[in-house]
């Protein structure tokens, strides 16, 4: 499997790094070793002082599929998850500042947290699902879907011009606002609508 991250489809977030916003979306990898394992925490790496939490929704996708056009796109996945993409903003700014890519800072181990799913069908629209993340028990990131600069559906014909989709990749689909430092003894619980789909303790 593969993990594509989705960067800056959320205005609010582009404004909040400063980041001019894309006529395209951004696209980078994380490989399957990103993955955090279930019910492990998370260790702050050794080589950054400044990780940052990126609530995301997730979509797993459910068949091989190339050069998808858009109205074809809701046939290859029938799940939705949240997740977190844990990004090493000191070391990112860095690597931007030289011109280099960003992999150290977005595709270090444990950076990709990958909660539970949901079947599309809990959705009523999948273009308007609200979502959130706790750290202690207080809401620091809310967004809904319905807020993306490309939506799902766009993200899958987007992605599939450059990379063939395969069974079980997920989508990261970009983060809203709110990203911010987590330390030591910090707990994130991430929730779709309501409902709690992942919760990991920082280390």
């Amino acid at each position: 499997m593969k993990i594509i991250c989705v960067g800056r489809n959320y205005t609010d977030h582009i404004s909040e790094l400063k980041n001019e916003k894309p006529t395209d979306p951004v696209l980078f990898l994380k490989p399957d070793t990103a993955i955090l394992l279930k019910k492990q925490p998370f260790f702050i790496p050794h080589f950054s002082e400044e990780v940052h939490h990126e609530v995301e929704i997730l979509v797993k996708i459910n068949k091989i599929g190339k050069h998808i056009d858009r109205k074809f796109a809701h046939k290859y996945y029938d799940e939705i998850g949240l997740g977190i993409d844990f990004t090493a903003r000191d070391l990112q700014a860095e690597l931007k500042g030289k011109g280099l890519p960003w992999e150290k800072a977005k595709a270090f181990d444990g950076a990709a947290v990958i909660g539970n799913f949901l079947p599309k069908e809990t959705f009523k629209d999948i273009d308007d699902i609200s979502f959130s993340l706790e750290k202690n028990g207080e809401t620091v990131q809310k967004a809904s879907t319905k807020m993306m600069l490309w939506k799902i559906d766009e993200l899958i014909e987007y992605i599939s011009k450059y990379f063939t989709l395969k069974i079980g990749d997920v989508i990261f689909t970009g983060t809203p606002s709110g990203v911010a430092k987590v330390q030591a003894e910090d707990r994130l619980d991430g929730y779709i609508e309501g409902k709690q789909l992942f919760s990991i303790k920082v280390k």
